[in-house]
């Protein structure tokens, strides 16, 4: 049974990320909203993945963004959950809470409606590492599965990248 094109490509990401975790003995968590898990999923769904995934924190509610993982209130009031500044205090809590070496996160706006001031595709990839954490800024088009999609894919590209700079553990 072949997978579909789009989670195909997810899973390919997923693969590559693993080996190279698991090649560096560096450990990921995950912070997701708008992707629910899907990330965690993709990288779940690889063998070896039990070697360097920590473990996940589906965070759809804003409560469980501040309560688990420590984003801070006054933030979210701020600018609203669909923020980079959110993005990378999601990737950063969830690295400390799951003890990781690198924390991926997802925040956005997957339709039908705006949210928070945001427009449908807005999407926040958070990155955190020993080293500190940052955000990236996408705009997917399409249907709310399609978006969500992307923006695994997204995380998962940046988790690749954060995988290839940072060192190995002493």
């Amino acid at each position: 049974m072949s997978l579909p094109a789009d989670a195909a490509k997810a899973s390919e990401l997923a693969t590559a990320a693993v080996a190279l975790a698991l090649g560096k003995s560096l450990t990921v968590a995950t912070a997701e909203s708008l992707t629910a898990g899907m990330v965690a999923a993709s990288l779940a769904n690889t063998p070896g993945a039990s070697g360097m995934l920590q473990g996940g924190v589906i965070a759809y509610q804003n409560s469980v963004k501040t309560n688990m993982l420590g984003v801070p209130t006054d933030l979210i009031a701020a600018v609203g959950s669909v923020d980079g500044g959110v993005a990378a205090a999601m990737a950063e809590g969830a690295r400390r809470a799951c003890l990781a070496d690198v924390g991926i996160s997802t925040t956005g706006v997957a339709g039908p409606e705006p949210h928070d001031g945001k427009a449908v595709g807005t999407v926040f990839v958070g990155v955190a590492t020993l080293m500190g954490s940052n955000a990236f800024e996408f705009t997917f088009s399409g249907d709310r599965q399609s978006i969500r999609q992307q923006a695994c894919e997204a995380a998962l590209e940046r988790l690749l990248e954060a995988l290839g700079g940072v060192g190995y553990r002493s």
